[in-house]
């Protein structure tokens, strides 16, 4: 599918704007157990809820910023293999990073490729200055990828409406 915005590619991977052609694989993905665990439960449970979540979540974001969320796939073989994003989220300043891969394709280096990849285009093609991460207090292999990334821990807190504590990283560019 030939998309209106900008897909990027690392050395092993592609980032391509999410778009309904990836609501199979988000299905599995968002009713994986680590996401389950610690973004949360979507209630995205058919194929139509992830056509729905596409729609309704992700691209209003990419037709007014022109970034988002990116489905990550290996270039030797175009496999789906997670996704890494940039959202506006409301309650949080500055545009927020994230991540998630499927279980088998954790611990490989990809999360920390795309994000970093994610990191250079908001610096240089969206000249963005501020990034922020959020992430939960058990989670602390998202923690040590934040690090890993620049971001430094700022402090703890609970967004709008959500009964749960963050922990909030941010990274300032000059």
């Amino acid at each position: 599918m030939q998309t209106l915005y900008a897909q990027f590619d690392t050395e092993r991977l592609r980032l391509i704007p999410t778009s309904i052609d990836d609501a199979d694989f988000l299905l599995v993905l968002l009713n994986s157990p680590k996401w389950l665990k610690y973004i949360g439960d979507r209630k995205v449970e058919t194929i139509e809820d992830a056509i729905t979540y596409i729609q309704n979540r992700m691209n209003p974001q990419l037709e007014r910023l022109g970034f988002g969320n990116y489905t990550v796939s290996l270039k030797s073989n175009n496999q789906k293999i997670g996704i890494c994003g940039l959202y506006d989220r409301k309650g949080l300043e500055g545009l927020d990073i994230g991540f998630a891969f499927l279980p088998e394709f954790e611990k490989k280096g990809y999360a920390f490729e795309s994000a970093y990849k994610l990191l250079e285009v908001a610096v240089e093609k969206f000249k963005i200055k501020e990034i922020s991460a959020i992430t939960t207090e058990d989670n602390s292999e998202s923690q040590k990828l934040l690090v890993k990334l620049g971001l430094q821990f700022e402090k703890k807190f609970f967004l709008e409406g959500d009964s749960e504590e963050l922990m909030l990283f941010k990274l300032r560019i000059n």
